[in-house]
């Protein structure tokens, strides 16, 4: 008779979350985490310490640039970088706590160690004191998330040559930054520290940055992130680092090839991306197929080509989203209690929560053209809109993508101040089959920010009233 109905190998987003809603729907469930804290990367050394620096960065930011323009006189502003520091751990020990807390309230067991499947129904956990321990389960749920991308060639160290993991504990402000990829990422510490007062150069493969995202966006972000004082070189790769006494050479070449310069930096940020956690596992003694990049291979209710194991999140295809891990781990929790789960996976939003934000979900022109899909754009500027003029905050637009002969909602992008909490709407519209008149006739609040995404709406069904 097994001992549990389900376990879940990583604590992240997505297995957190899909142990929570398993024992909420009466399964007998236990976790697997190789962590002391429970929350996986996103928590620890994710998502959750980096925008405890962006907010700090950004507060320090507008009390030495802001605060002058709307009457507000102040010395100008000191870094404690030890006190934002410890802000960012007490904002990581609040969440690991809570994951914790509702461990025990939903009555989860919690097994530390390493977690390893012998073959479907049984889980190895090995703690740190080499002592292992078989689980006995119905089901397995691979949920181990993704580990930072190498760069060939480049030894990671987290003192000098940094993942992202060592620029969120980096103990003082490098004189000079190297950020190698233009992605969500590299643009979001580059940021932190660029405020801070480092010298920031991002060096982008691509020629854009953003790469997945609109073409627009990616443009008019580029010029405001410039203003800012960030450097970019785009169309270019980064061939080598070496240690130059105290601090590093970087040697940049075209992407396309050509003659290489070199770059001094304090630090290099390599941040090209993230691979899929699968090494380790067990997978191939208990006959888990991957796909050629490593990541399990499941079919469209999350089951692998083993009975019994199923896999989630980072560790399968699909965009890198906490968010995205989540609602699979909910989906697969119900699934797995004879209920029918389902995520659409055409309406994931993305947000860069730089200053200002950058917030996307559905299709971008791009795709639409690539797809031959006929569709109108409707755009409104933030310098229109009158809350952002009250905020000084009118670098941005928002843009809403709809099909030209139904109207549905296909894409919406938005490029400003909050723009990650403005997206949701969109979000819900999309979700219901929506159209750009259903949003452009809803009433919204006045002056909010929101009302940019309404009149961008209107522009693509009709006209905007303030443009």
């Amino acid at each position: 008779m097994s001992q549990y109905d389900l376990v879940v190998i990583g604590t992240g987003p997505g297995g957190y979350v899909c142990a929570i809603k398993a024992a909420q729907l009466g399964l007998k469930t236990a976790v697997v985490e190789k962590r002391a804290t429970l929350g996986g990367t996103c928590l620890n050394i994710g998502c959750i310490p980096s925008k405890a620096l962006l907010h700090a960065s950004e507060m320090f930011e507008e009390a030495g640039h802001g605060f002058e323009k709307l009457g507000i006189k102040v010395a100008k502003p000191k870094l404690d970088l030890p006190t934002m520091m410890k802000h960012k751990t007490d904002v990581v020990d609040a969440n690991v706590s809570g994951i914790s807390f509702l461990m025990k309230k939903n009555k989860i067991d919690v097994h530390t160690g390493t977690g390893k499947i012998l073959s479907a129904g049984k889980v190895e956990v090995t703690g740190d004191d080499g002592k292992a321990n078989v689980l006995d389960t119905k089901n397995i749920v691979i949920a181990t998330g993704s580990d930072v991308m190498p760069l060939p060639g480049v030894e990671i160290d987290e003192k000098q040559i940094v993942s992202s993991t060592g620029a969120l504990e980096l103990d003082k402000v490098p004189g000079k930054m190297v950020v190698v990829g233009g992605g969500v990422i590299g643009l979001e510490l580059g940021s932190v520290w660029n405020r801070l007062g480092s010298e920031v150069t991002v060096v982008e493969f691509m020629d854009k940055i953003l790469g997945p995202m609109d073409g627009d966006v990616s443009k008019n972000f580029n010029r405001m992130l410039k203003k800012q004082g960030m450097k970019f070189k785009l169309s270019s790769k980064v061939t080598g680092v070496a240690k130059k006494g105290k601090g590093l050479s970087v040697s940049v070449e075209p992407a396309k090839g050509g003659d290489a310069e070199v770059i001094e930096a304090d630090i290099v940020l390599v941040a090209i991306g993230r691979r899929p956690y699968s090494e380790g596992l067990g997978l191939e003694t208990a006959g888990v197929a991957l796909d050629e990049r490593g990541r399990v291979q499941i079919d469209k209710y999350y089951k692998t080509n083993v009975d019994g194991i199923y896999a989630i999140g980072d560790v399968v295809a699909g965009p890198m989203l906490a968010h995205k891990a989540e609602d699979e781990g909910v989906a697969l929790a119900e699934i797995l209690s004879g209920q029918a789960g389902h995520v659409d996976y055409d309406v994931i939003p993305g947000v860069v929560y730089t200053q200002p934000e950058v917030a996307s979900v559905g299709k971008t022109e791009e795709e639409l053209k690539a797809e031959g899909i006929e569709y109108k754009a409707g755009k409104f500027n933030f310098s229109a809109n009158g809350r952002a003029r009250a905020m000084n905050a009118t670098d941005g637009f928002a843009k809403v993508l709809a099909d030209a002969k139904t109207d549905q909602v296909l894409g919406v992008h938005i490029v400003g101040f909050g723009a990650g909490e403005m997206i949701h709407e969109a979000a819900v519209l999309m979700e219901f089959g929506g159209s750009a008149e259903d949003l452009g006739r809803t009433c919204h609040a006045h002056p909010t920010m929101s009302e940019a995404v309404k009149e961008a709406a209107m522009a693509a069904f009709g006209k905007a009233i303030h443009s």
